[in-house]
C-alpha cells in the first residue's frame, strides 16, 4: 500500500514521540523500545506483512555487521592498553606537554589528527581508554574530556575526504575532491573548536558524568604496573590509522585517476586497510608486544573481560539501525525530499534543509548526505555562475545538515550513549546538541564564505 507524504511524515513524527515516551517517561529499556517502535512503523507504513520481519532482521544485522567487529576489536585493544598502563602513559605525556588545564584540548587535537583517515566509530573506541585515564587523573565530569574527542572524530568524518560522506557528495555535485579536502579541513577546525571543544567544557560544568561504570573498567593498581614507552603506545594507536589510510587514500587516488584502478598489490593494500582488518592487525601486534611482559594467559583474560560490557552497546546500536532501516524502507525519506526539491530557495540553503530533514527522519548521516546530493544535483547543474569553491561549500552544507539532530534512530547516538555511560535524556542534552552545533556552524561558515568568495 502506498501512503501519502503527509501520512508518512505524520507517522515519523508519532514514532519519535512514542520513543520519547517509552524511554524517558515509562523507562522502558531502549533496546525493547526501539524494536517495538520499528515493528509498528513497518506495519503502519504499508510494508507488506511478509516483508516486515526480514526488513527488521536485515536492518538490525546490517548495523551489527558494521559496528560489532569495530567495537569488539577496539574494546580488546583498549582494555590491553589500559590494563598495561599504556593509556595512562599517553595521558601523562599529553598532559605534561599541554598542561593540566588543557587536557581536553590535548585529547581533541589528538583525535583530529587520528580522525583524518579513520571512521568515527573506530577512532572513538580506540581513544576511549586514553579519555578515561585522563578523566580519572584530573576528576570532574567525563563529558569534559569525551566530547572534545568525540566531536573531533565527528567533524573529520562529516566534512573531510577521504571519508565516504563528503566523497559521495563531491561525486554527485561535481566538486573537486582535492579542493574539498582543503575546504573541509579549514571549516572543520573552527567548527570543532566552537561546537565540540568549548561546548564540551560547558557540558562538563553542567553534567556530572562519572566513568566508574564505563565500557573499559579502569585498573586502580597502575602503580604496580611498569607502563610501556610512550612511543610504543602511540605506535599501536597510529597503526590502525595508517592501515585505514591505505584503503581510503588509495581509493581517493584511484577515483581521481592519479594511480591505476587495478592491480594485485593495490587490492591487497586496500584489503588490509579495511577497518575490521586494520583493527585485527593492530590487536595482533598489541598481543605480540605485550606477550612477554604480561603473558598470553593474562592477555587472553583481558580480551575476554573486554567483551562482556560491550553487549549492551552492540545490541542497542543494532536496534537503532533497525529503526533507521524501517524509516528508509517506508518511503518517509522520499516524502521529505519531495517537499523541498522545488522550493526555489538558494541551492546551499535548500541543500542544508533537505539534508536536515532526511537526517531527522531516518537517522543515517551517510544516507541523508548522499540522497540530498543526488536530489539537488540537477539544481546545481541548472544554477549559473557557481565556482569550484561554491560546489565545495554546497557539499559542506549538505554534510552539515546530515550531521545535526542525532537522536534515537541514529546508531551513533546509542554508541555514544553507552560508551560514555549516559542515559538517553543526558545524551540528548549533550551529544545531540553538540552534533547540531557542529552542523549549524559548518553550514554558516560555508554559507558566509560562499557570499564573500
Amino acid at each position: 500500500m502506498t501512503h501519502s507524504p503527509t501520512y508518512l511524515l505524520s507517522l515519523a513524527g508519532i514514532a519519535i514521540l512514542v520513543l520519547l515516551l517509552f524511554i524517558i517517561k515509562i523507562r522502558l529499556h531502549a533496546f525493547i523500545a526501539l524494536i517495538v517502535v520499528s515493528f509498528f512503523v513497518a506495519l503502519f507504513s504499508g510494508i507488506a506483512y511478509d516483508e516486515v520481519v526480514p526488513l527488521l532482521v536485515s536492518s538490525f544485522g546490517g548495523t551489527l555487521a558494521s559496528v560489532a567487529l569495530l567495537v569488539g576489536l577496539g574494546a580488546m585493544i583498549g582494555k590491553i592498553l589500559e590494563d598495561t598502563g599504556g593509556a595512562q602513559q599517553v595521558a601523562d605525556t599529553l598532559i605534561g606537554r599541554f598542561g593540566a588545564e588543557r587536557a581536553p584540548l590535548a585529547l581533541g587535537i589528538s583525535s583530529l589528527l587520528f580522525g583524518i583517515p579513520v571512521f568515527f566509530d573506530a577512532g572513538l573506541v580506540v581513544m576511549m581508554p586514553v579519555i578515561f585515564s585522563v578523566a580519572r587523573r584530573f576528576g570532574g565530569s567525563l563529558i569534559t574530556y569525551a566530547l572534545p574527542a568525540a566531536g573531533a572524530f565527528a567533524v573529520m568524518h562529516a566534512f573531510v575526504p577521504p571519508h565516504p560522506g563528503p566523497v559521495a557528495g563531491a561525486q554527485f555535485i561535481g566538486a573537486d575532491i582535492g579542493l574539498l579536502l582543503f575546504v573541509g579541513f579549514i571549516i572543520a577546525i573552527p567548527t570543532w573548536y566552537l561546537g565540540a571543544y568549548l561546548f564540551g567544557l560547558y557540558c562538563g560544568r553542567n553534567f556530572k558524568i562519572k566513568f566508574s561504570n564505563s565500557l573499559f573498567a579502569l585498573n586502580a593498581n597502575h602503580t604496580e604496573v611498569t607502563p610501556p614507552a610512550f612511543s610504543t603506545v602511540i605506535g599501536i594507536l597510529l597503526l590502525p590509522m595508517f592501515l585505514i589510510f591505505l584503503d581510503t587514500g588509495i581509493s581517493t587516488l584511484q577515483r581521481a585517476d592519479v594511480i591505476e584502478s587495478s592491480g594485485a598489490l593495490l587490492s591487497f593494500l586496500k584489503m588490509i586497510g579495511k577497518t575490521p582488518i586494520a583493527l585485527l592487525i593492530t590487536l595482533s601486534v598489541c598481543l605480540a608486544v605485550f606477550a612477554k611482559a604480561q603473558g598470553m594467559k593474562k592477555l587472553e583474560k583481558l580480551c575476554g573481560d573486554s567483551l562482556g560490557p560491550i553487549c549492551a552497546v552492540i545490541m542497542v546500536t543494532g536496534a537503532g539501525g533497525m529503526l533507521g532501516g524501517v524509516l528508509r524502507a517506508s518511503g518517509i525519506g522520499d516524502a521529505l525530499a519531495g517537499l523541498f526539491s522545488d522550493t526555489g530557495m538558494p541551492v546551499i540553503l535548500a541543500a542544508f534543509i533537505i539534508a536536515t530533514c532526511l537526517r531527522v527522519a531516518q537517522g543515517s548521516a551517510t544516507v541523508a548526505l548522499t540522497t540530498t546530493a543526488a536530489l539537488i544535483a540537477p539544481m546545481v547543474a541548472a544554477t549559473a555562475g557557481l565556482s569550484e569553491l561554491d560546489l565545495c561549500f554546497i557539499v559542506i552544507a549538505i554534510a552539515g545538515g546530515s550531521t545535526v539532530l542525532s537522536h534515537f534512530n541514529d546508531s551513533g547516538f546509542w554508541l555514544v550513549s553507552r560508551l560514555f555511560g549516559m542515559d538517553e535524556k543526558t545524551t540528548l542534552k549533550t551529544w545531540t546538541v553538540m552534533e547540531t552545533l557542529l552542523g549549524l556552524i559548518a553550514f554558516l561558515i560555508a554559507a558566509i564564505l560562499s557570499i564573500i568568495l
